[in-house]
């Protein structure tokens, strides 16, 4: 089994934490959604990485990379650190899964660097701007955030993240108090990423660009960003495919990981050629 090497990395201006499991495989990059960190995949890494070369990271500002500065941290600026970590590490063309946040950052880098992406799968993410009918509620839990700390909120944001199966399972105890732990661990300083989330530009006119496989996965029971969202990725992206995960809503990689890593493993095998694992 490949050893996993962590550090931090500085690229663009930024000092990104990076989980990198190395080995010979074809490079897999993990890119997460907000308010969460690259510990998200811990279940696709640990299946993935006897396969592939799994690296995931931390966005500016978040997990345990360095603190963000300025008013927002912008969707651009994290696409332009991955296009930058890309280029330090010398991967060739790579496999992408963004989730939420991450999917943002997926959509520009297959549709702005092709180059740069063997492949990308877009889970629990928009091509749109964030819905006007959201922006308030969204501002106001953000405001409390910066002034007084996450975990004022994180009742109420407990269920824009996740389902009601998990949050209702009485088997998924551990996991949601181990979840609940780190959306209250973010700094206060996070309410620039979200108000990067919040103000990002819509990419739905772009997606006609891009040409790699595309693999689009989303929560049955996702309300951040509902199916419906996923549909019109799906019909905007030539040759993407979409599965539904029953079961899951916003972090369908912790709610359902079986389910998420099957369904991207299958994706890869298809689009390398391989057996599925």
């Amino acid at each position: 089994m490949p050893h996993t090497s962590s550090r931090l990395l500085t690229v663009n201006g930024a000092a990104l934490w990076v989980e990198d499991s190395g080995g010979d495989g074809p490079p897999l990059l993990f890119s997460h959604g907000l308010l969460m960190s690259g510990r998200m995949f811990d279940a696709q890494v640990a299946a993935l990485q006897g396969r592939y070369r799994c690296i995931r990271w931390d966005h500016r500002g978040q997990g345990q990379s360095g603190e963000a500065t300025g008013r927002s941290v912008s969707i651009e600026q994290c696409t332009d650190d991955a296009v930058a970590l890309i280029r330090a590490l010398q991967l060739p063309p790579a496999h992408f899964v963004g989730l939420s946040m991450g999917g943002f950052v997926g959509m520009r880098l297959a549709a702005r660097h092709p180059g740069l992406l063997r492949s990308v799968a877009l889970l629990d993410t928009s091509a749109d701007p964030e819905p006007a009918e959201n922006v308030p509620r969204y501002r106001l839990l953000n405001l409390v955030a910066r002034w007084a700390g996450l975990r004022w909120v994180t009742g109420r944001v407990m269920p824009i993240m996740f389902g009601r199966t998990f949050l209702s399972d009485p088997a998924k105890a551990a996991e949601r108090d181990r979840w609940r732990a780190h959306l209250r661990a973010n700094r206060r300083s996070i309410h620039r990423a979200v108000t990067g989330v919040i103000e990002r530009a819509g990419v739905a006119h772009e997606l006609a660009a891009i040409t790699c496989p595309t693999l689009v996965l989303v929560g049955e029971e996702d309300v951040a960003t509902v199916p419906a969202k996923a549909e019109r990725i799906r019909d905007l992206v030539a040759g993407a495919e979409l599965v539904r995960i029953p079961g899951a809503g916003h972090s369908a990689s912790v709610e359902q990981p079986e389910a998420v890593t099957a369904a991207i493993a299958a994706f890869l095998a298809r689009v390398d050629g391989a057996p599925t694992p």
